[in-house]
């Protein structure tokens, strides 16, 4: 029989034994989990309804938010409601806050809450000439979504798009876009009226139709129709400016903006407002407008989608110059020189 040695170990080594036997509470886990959740479950929703008002996927919003913004904990996100990291760029006239990024001091959008900067991310990629080509990938492709946001230059972060990737399959954002974008499009729309429908004031001109319940649909999903990628309405006779703004959710600069149109402008029925962004050219497919009598340059630019500035750009026009009646208008490359 071996004989059996109990020896007696002492105190000190015994509380280390201990302390390395018990598991180290996976407490970085457990809470990066708590943090993720928190930010769907705030968050999925907009980001879902931004993916049928843009096309954009839900899971590529909710990850590209997620990493930005740092579960919405970081100073851009707590101090400028700025969940995207979109700095100010030209064209931005809103609130601005300096960041050290890429370099130092540089300057951020500003944001009221983060609704507005989720709108705001959508409207930046809708309107973004070089994010074009992610708009014919498929709605639930996030892969294709995730490394074309890389090849455009979204971030210069070489692995953006396995990170969005990750993000999105360790968290399941795949499941919120199993919705369609809502848009319906409809055969009497920009396309089907005169350039001349809309003078540069947003007045239409007397060749507006005044059947303008054709254009209307009960609904807010069924009255916005879209252009060149663009959600816009037909203003009603019962419209109101602020209750356009209401119903869809857009702030007072908006609409003016978008429709590159005065501040204090007045709708009228019959008047095509886009709801975000106009492009830099017209779709594929529509190269030249050959004009009438009574179309503006403005009023090509609505009927278009295309950004007035960018309109007299291509066609080697002073601002404020007005074509006559037959002249070719170029919609999606610069006029030849003669």
């Amino acid at each position: 029989m071996s004989e059996i040695r109990f020896y007696q170990i002492p105190p000190l080594i015994i509380l280390l034994l201990a302390s390395c036997s018990v598991k180290k509470p996976a407490t970085s886990v457990k809470n990066t989990n708590g943090i993720s959740n928190a930010y769907i479950e705030q968050y999925k929703e907009l980001a879902m309804n931004e993916m049928r008002r843009t096309g954009i996927p839900a899971s590529i919003t909710l990850a590209q938010g997620m990493i930005e913004s740092d579960y919405g904990r970081s100073r851009l996100a707590t101090e400028a409601n700025n969940h995207f990291g979109i700095k100010c760029h030209s064209n931005w006239k809103g609130p601005t806050i300096t960041h050290h990024d890429d370099k130092r001091n540089e300057c951020f959008r500003k944001y009221r809450k983060p609704e507005e900067s989720y709108y705001d991310h959508s409207d930046f990629l809708t309107s973004t000439s070089r994010y074009d080509f992610l708009f014919k990938l498929d709605e639930k492709d996030y892969k294709g979504w995730a490394k074309g946001l890389k090849k455009a230059g979204y971030a210069t972060n070489p692995d953006y798009a396995d990170m969005l990737i990750r993000k999105i399959e360790e968290n399941e954002l795949w499941q919120y876009d199993q919705g369609k974008k809502s848009t319906q499009k409809n055969a009497t729309g920009p396309d089907t009226l005169n350039a001349s429908t809309v003078s540069p004031s947003g007045t239409p001109e007397s060749s507006v139709r005044k059947d303008n319940g054709n254009f209307v649909v009960p609904g807010r999903i069924q009255r916005i129709k879209e252009n060149n990628r663009i959600q816009y309405i037909i203003v009603s006779e019962t419209d109101t400016r602020e209750g356009i703004e209401s119903e869809f959710n857009l702030l007072k600069w908006e609409l003016a903006r978008y429709n590159e149109l005065d501040n204090n402008f007045k709708i009228v029925p019959g008047q095509i407002l886009y709801l975000q962004p106009k492009r830099e050219k017209a779709e594929a497919g529509k190269d030249v407008h050959i004009t009438v009598s009574g179309d503006s340059m403005y009023s090509i630019s609505q009927k278009y989608g295309i950004k007035l500035k960018k309109l007299y750009e291509m066609n080697r026009m002073n601002e404020g110059q007005q074509p006559g009646a037959g002249e070719k208008i170029w919609l999606r490359s610069m006029k030849p020189v003669n």
